[in-house]
């Protein structure tokens, strides 16, 4: 199981950067820009990204969630999460983007690394589909589903 999940993140990590970045335009880079800076601020364990960045509408489904969260939802919780763990490292591998309008759809892979409280440490790799609609000129999650893939975890 284990070298499943190392192969995926090698051939993730060459093949879909080198080919998808090639080929964006500046509406699917600005997209790109700002799923990358929503990461980077959650593992900087900066939160105010939830309130700039999601739209006052949003409701977004994560694997480990019974239930499509709110904005206020997606606050409470990444406020405790982050509080009881720390990211390590992370990788994003961009699928897909696809831009219609002011609506734009989003597909990655993702590998996280990160320590608990109790100081034990956990890889985990997954995938999201990001839906953002843009407003003026910033691009704005309204939805997302995905989460960690039990096949390319322990």
């Amino acid at each position: 199981m284990k070298r499943a999940a190392v192969l995926v993140s090698m051939i993730a990590l060459v093949f879909p950067i080198s080919v998808a970045a090639q080929d964006w335009d500046s509406d699917q880079t600005e997209v790109w820009k700002t799923i990358v800076a929503q990461w980077e601020a959650l593992k900087a364990k900066d939160l105010t990204w939830i309130k700039n960045d999601l739209h006052p509408e949003f409701l977004g489904w994560s694997d480990e969630n019974p239930m499509p969260s709110s904005k206020a939802a997606v606050q409470r919780w990444t406020r405790y999460s982050v509080e009881n763990s720390t990211t390590l490292a992370q990788e994003l591998y961009p699928v897909g983007i696809v831009v219609a309008g002011s609506t734009a759809v989003a597909h990655y892979y993702y590998s996280t690394a990160a320590e608990g409280r109790d100081g034990k440490r956990k890889t985990t790799h997954g995938r999201y589909t990001d839906v953002l609609i843009k407003q003026g000129d910033r691009w704005l999650f309204i939805a997302w589903r995905g989460g960690d893939d039990p096949k390319l975890n322990d």
